[in-house]
């Protein structure tokens, strides 16, 4: 069992490499649900100088511990649920519950209420059932702010939703007529 500074950081090495840079580390993932062989993974993951002692084990201890859920374990493969920033993937449109949030800061908001939720420099918009992973999200740079998006609404104005698991949700863009303002949190 690794210690939370070390779990950390290996978490984002994996997310460096199943979310962002996989062709720098020679990881090949499948075009239709961004996985990989685990055991190849975990080679990849020895390879590195730092991490050549880390076992399968640490790696399961990092997917069951993640705060936000970032990956999954399934069938001898792991892969990222989402927020992968290189070759897109694709995940089956659903039907999300009727009200899911999205968790954003102050100084994003006016562009925001202005256009909408895009991507930005992400493939989709990061949607939660919960507050938790939307708070998880927008805490990180600012004044939190809560969006709360009115899928029924979003859907008529043409939104697709696309289940990535654990209770995440991605949209490609959220109109703003669609959402309105739960909470602010300094």
């Amino acid at each position: 069992m690794i210690n939370h500074a070390m779990e950390k950081s290996l978490s984002k090495l994996m997310t460096k490499i199943l979310r962002h840079t996989p062709d720098d580390f020679g990881v090949t993932l499948d075009s239709t649900d961004g996985s990989c062989p685990l055991s190849a993974f975990l080679q990849v993951i020895q390879a590195q100088p730092q991490w050549a002692w880390v076992e399968q084990e640490d790696i399961e201890q990092v997917v069951r511990n993640s705060d936000k859920q970032r990956f999954e374990i399934e069938g001898g493969c792991i892969r990222a649920r989402y927020g992968h920033s290189h070759d897109r993937i694709q995940y089956v449109p659903g039907d999300p519950p009727a009200t899911v949030y999205h968790g954003t800061n102050s100084k994003a908001l006016p562009l925001i209420l202005k256009e909408g939720l895009k991507p930005m420099g992400r493939q989709y918009v990061h949607l939660s059932e919960g507050t938790h992973f939307a708070t998880l999200a927008g805490s990180r740079r600012g004044e939190l702010v809560i969006l709360e998006i009115d899928t029924l609404n979003a859907k008529r104005l043409g939104t697709n939703f696309y289940y990535a698991g654990n209770e995440v949700w991605l949209a490609d863009f959220v109109p703003f007529e669609s959402f309105s303002i739960k909470e602010t949190l300094e």
